[in-house]
């Protein structure tokens, strides 16, 4: 069903599970799709997911960024996914990752204003996850999840290092943002994120999805045991 998002609250079933509406972008409307968490929650969040490159196929229905957005649902969080200027059916033409950063400011907005009093939380895989960490020094999200950040294709000085809790997570074998590199760019950051290299896993986490979803899930859960014992 679409809908704008002005009308999304009265409109929409309240049990229904996701649902695609649009969101006023800069330069245009923006495809946006929502999915609830089906669990309880045990964090007052609203998670905001930003899907890979726009012009290799790159969409909120790609594969890591529908896991991440499943995942989070188990956390009981409900997740926003959308997609960029010029895919699917969002308005525009890619903008060399300066236009998308506004498209996310846009989304983020507009996530605020459906879960109000709630924690931003900010996630991307490959190009968003470069967004995502463009992003969160104005958008000061509670928590940061970025998989395999493509840093080697765009400017890494770009990026004010975040200060809320950050999750990293990727793949060894990663022939698209090398480990290697990605490393080489942690060293100089301080604070650091908290970092999961996931073995014999390329770009995609192919054949590793189930292994993406244990290393979010036991991380989250691991810090929810950690600030009990504290």
């Amino acid at each position: 069903m679409d809908l704008n998002s002005t009308a999304l609250d009265d409109a929409t079933p309240k049990d229904q599970a996701s649902y695609q509406f649009f969101i006023n972008g800069p330069v245009g409307r923006i495809e946006a799709l929502l999915n609830r968490a089906t669990e309880s929650s045990r964090f007052n969040a609203i998670a905001v997911i930003c899907h890979p490159h726009p012009l290799y196929d790159g969409s909120l229905h790609n594969k890591v960024t529908y896991t991440l957005a499943r995942t989070l649902n188990s956390l009981g969080i409900p997740a926003l996914r959308f997609n960029f200027r010029g895919v699917g059916e969002s308005q525009g033409n890619y903008a060399n990752g300066e236009g998308e950063l506004q498209d996310l400011l846009a989304v983020i907005a507009e996530a605020k204003r459906l879960y109000p009093g709630r924690d931003l939380w900010l996630a991307g895989f490959s190009f968003g996850a470069y967004i995502a960490l463009r992003a969160a020094h104005q958008a000061k999200p509670a928590q940061l999840i970025t998989i395999a950040p493509a840093i080697n294709f765009f400017d890494p000085h770009a990026i004010r290092t975040p200060t809320c809790p950050w999750l990293l997570i990727q793949g060894k074998d990663d022939d698209i943002v090398p480990c290697e590199e990605v490393l080489d760019w942690l060293e100089d950051l301080h604070p650091a994120p908290s970092l999961r290299l996931v073995e014999g896993t390329g770009h995609f986490f192919h054949r590793q999805l189930v292994t993406l979803r244990n290393a979010i899930e036991h991380h989250f859960e691991q810090n929810q045991l950690d600030s009990v014992a504290v």
